[in-house]
């Protein structure tokens, strides 16, 4: 019974290795712009397309969190493959650099991951005004400053935040990521530059936002304040506070509402 057992979970996961394409590509074919000062600093994506049979076309760019000092591949970023291909959603993570002081090191990659989905859109079997971007942490900065900020190309279709950097003011935002992404003293005008929530308008994508209540590292505050100017400026948006879990979860599923926060994903994900 034991080999049995093992036989069909060796199976299973043959079955799901050959179902699901993984590759990875250099951003940059040549020398990237924006230095941060670090050579071997290079960025990259990992892409994981569904069955060609399964794929609806919709696209996600992903940009893991980790302080703008380090990234959660794992954890938040490749360890999301296997929910979004079982709905026929291409993945790809982004490796972005380190901004050491630089905020257009990792913008100018994030832009260039959304440019490279829809230059390859025919390939992967992807929908050019379907592709979304996701962050977690300091990568829902990134991933929120794509949405408000960047044009043609570069620009998500929607996008999706887990317990979102949003603010870079004092008193709300987090400062390891504030210090890295501009530095010690950019000065408030810099601030206010680099806040996303003041920056929301009209052509701002939909927004999935979820985080917990007794999130501690990240104030809830900067995703709720996030959701708040979505709704004054009539972007569609769905807010979710979970009670408890705190902070970095990811796609963990020792995250206490994990089960529950996957069904409000996919919910929203299928209502449009």
């Amino acid at each position: 019974m034991k080999k049995l057992v093992i036989s069909l979970i060796i199976m299973l996961v043959a079955m799901s290795a050959t179902a699901q394409k993984v590759f990875d590509v250099n951003l940059w074919p040549g020398q990237a712009p924006n230095s941060n000062g670090n050579p071997s600093d290079t960025a990259r994506v990992r892409v994981f397309l569904p069955d060609s049979k399964k794929a609806t076309g919709r696209a996600i760019v992903i940009c893991p969190g980790g302080g703008y000092t380090h990234l959660a591949l794992e954890k938040e970023g490749y360890n999301w493959s296997g929910f979004f291909n079982n709905m026929g959603i291409a993945v790809i993570v982004l490796k972005y650099r380190m901004p050491n002081g630089n905020p257009d090191v990792p913008i100018s990659d994030a832009e260039q991951a959304m440019r490279l989905v829809r230059r390859n859109a025919a390939s992967w079997h992807i929908n050019t005004s379907n592709v979304g971007i996701m962050g977690s942490s300091a990568g829902g900065h990134l991933a929120s400053y794509i949405a408000v900020n960047s044009k043609g190309e570069a620009k998500p279709d929607f996008q999706i935040l887990f317990y979102p950097v949003i603010t870079m003011m004092e008193g709300y935002c987090h400062r390891g990521s504030h210090d890295a992404l501009l530095g010690k003293n950019p000065g408030k005008k810099r601030d206010r530059e680099y806040s996303n929530d003041m920056h929301v308008s009209r052509v701002t994508p939909r927004a999935f936002i979820a985080l917990c209540d007794d999130d501690e590292v990240v104030l809830p505050a900067n995703g709720v304040n996030y959701y708040t100017e979505l709704y004054r400026h009539d972007v569609p948006g769905a807010l979710y506070v979970y009670p408890k879990g705190g902070h970095g979860w990811g796609a963990t599923i020792g995250f206490v509402h994990n089960i529950e926060m996957q069904m409000n994903l996919k919910g929203w994900l299928e209502s449009f």
